[in-house]
């Protein structure tokens, strides 16, 4: 059976054709779903029976299931423990600010990257997550915290790029007026630095955000942290950034995860900005999170504010991200390795 939230509106079209509808019948179903969120085909009421029947016959709606939810007394970040019908588990975060509600979604049940200060990676990869697996998620967090999501983040579990094809549909998908109409400039994808795939990605021009995770300013220290470093140097990493920024004009963030003692000192802040140079990019700092499977730790205030300093000082535009949702284990795979491990 069929995912219906994989189907653009020109797929659910011909299927409508092929099966003997009228075509104006997938722009009402579309309507039922990302409109009024009626994810039941039996409550879509001015459609006939024998067409929902037909509908449940072929298509399942491919919402996850909540397993767990949990809400920050901090801030209001909510964080989901996702369940799809195979049961597989994923996590999403919804962050709220006052320009809207920010939804960071996964696209893979697990990660093959293996980079160190992430929890997402243990275990690795089980599989890739389909367009609609992906817009499903957005679509029961909606429904969840009964409030429209604006932003879309793809910085959960897994690495986008390792799932090009799908996650290039979800975000035609989700941009479209006939689903969920979230534009293109509310889309950050971050990615650990597939060089080729991200030189692919910049010949779409789209108009999203392109994140890198670097966190490291040379390439003994980033292969201390990130196996990619194995297969690309920062070299040919920030050639295809400068690729992607020619063919988009769009400005490159580059996310630092600072770990107290490996790559947190002034002398890599200096190094940074000259990796950087010439590049239009914004930097995030991030304070790394402290998981059990590793040793590292974060840097001192101090010293993430002379990193900052340093970078400022460079003219690069830089920031520390705001740590949400610290109370609910918000950091990306906590929830579902501490889930897993329970069971």
């Amino acid at each position: 059976m069929q995912n219906i939230l994989d189907f653009s509106l020109k797929d659910l079209i011909l299927w409508m054709e092929e099966n003997g509808q009228s075509k104006f019948r997938a722009k009402q179903v579309f309507d039922w779903i990302y409109k009024k969120q009626k994810l039941d085909f039996s409550l879509m009421s001015n459609l006939p029976s024998n067409m929902k029947q037909k509908l449940a016959e072929n298509f399942l709606i491919g919402i996850p299931k909540v397993l767990q939810e949990y809400k920050s007394n901090i801030d209001g970040t909510q964080k989901f423990l996702f369940q799809y019908r195979d049961g597989n588990i994923i996590e999403a975060v919804v962050m709220k600010y006052k320009h809207g509600n920010t939804i960071c979604i996964s696209t893979q049940v697990g990660c093959r990257m293996g980079c160190k200060f992430c929890a997402s990676t243990i275990g690795g990869v089980i599989r890739n997550l389909s367009p609609g697996e992906l817009i499903g998620q957005v679509i029961k967090a909606q429904e969840s915290i009964g409030e429209r999501i604006s932003n879309v983040v793809l910085m959960g579990s897994g690495e986008p790029l390792d799932n090009f094809d799908n996650v290039i549909k979800f975000i035609y998908l989700i941009n479209s007026e006939e689903t969920l109409n979230i534009g293109q400039r509310h889309i950050t994808l971050s990615t650990c630095g597939i060089v080729e795939k991200i030189m692919e990605l910049a010949d779409l021009n789209l108009q999203i955000t392109l994140a890198i995770s670097l966190h490291a300013s040379n390439d003994e220290m980033r292969k201390e942290i990130m196996p990619i470093a194995y297969k690309y140097t920062l070299k040919e990493l920030i050639e295809a950034c400068k690729y992607y920024y020619n063919k988009t004009n769009r400005r490159i963030t580059f996310e630092y995860a600072l770990v107290k003692g490996i790559n947190d000192k002034k002398e890599s802040a200096e190094e940074l900005c000259i990796v950087l140079r010439k590049l239009p990019c914004h930097v995030n700092l991030i304070p790394v999170n402290e998981i059990e499977e590793n040793s590292f730790i974060k840097s001192s205030v101090n010293d993430i504010n002379i990193f900052k300093n340093t970078l400022t000082s460079f003219g690069i535009e830089t920031t520390i991200r705001r740590e949400m949702g610290s109370d609910i284990n918000a950091a990306c795979g906590q929830l579902r390795r501490n889930y897993m491990k329970s069971e």
